[in-house]
């Protein structure tokens, strides 16, 4: 698990993996899931509208990613709350990268952005 970030006392945790029963290798197909976990340290609640990734494989080939949400979610999190949630990409190489931010709104409707510092995607193996 990665310590990533805490953007307006918004701690935000990553653990990835390598799902090699989903990738091709030989086809330069590589799955990864991530599982993201969203922790409020504020007096209020919180609401996640919307995901912002900046994606960059091994080649330097770089994919943005925005929408609605994430998991077809917009959840309230609640003061001292969790929410956590799995996804993936797919990445034409063995180790990539992926960071971004997520739009949240306070209960009064102030927003921000909660930042996703970088992460590393990786085969294992890949990374000496």
């Amino acid at each position: 698990m990665q310590n990533l970030d805490y953007s307006r006392n918004i701690e935000i945790r990553v653990d990835t993996a390598y799902l090699p029963e989903q990738s091709e290798p030989e086809a330069h197909r590589f799955v990864f899931s991530y599982r993201i976990s969203i922790t409020n340290n504020n007096a209020e609640s919180v609401q996640l509208l919307s995901r912002r990734w900046r994606i960059t494989d091994g080649n330097e080939h770089v994919q943005e990613v925005e929408g609605e949400g994430v998991v077809g979610e917009k959840p309230v999190i609640e003061p001292g709350h969790t929410y956590e949630y799995t996804s993936g990409t797919v990445l034409a190489t063995e180790v990539g990268s992926m960071q971004g931010h997520y739009h949240m709104v306070t209960g009064d409707n102030q927003g921000f952005d909660a930042q996703i510092p970088p992460f590393t995607l990786a085969q294992p193996n890949a990374l000496h």
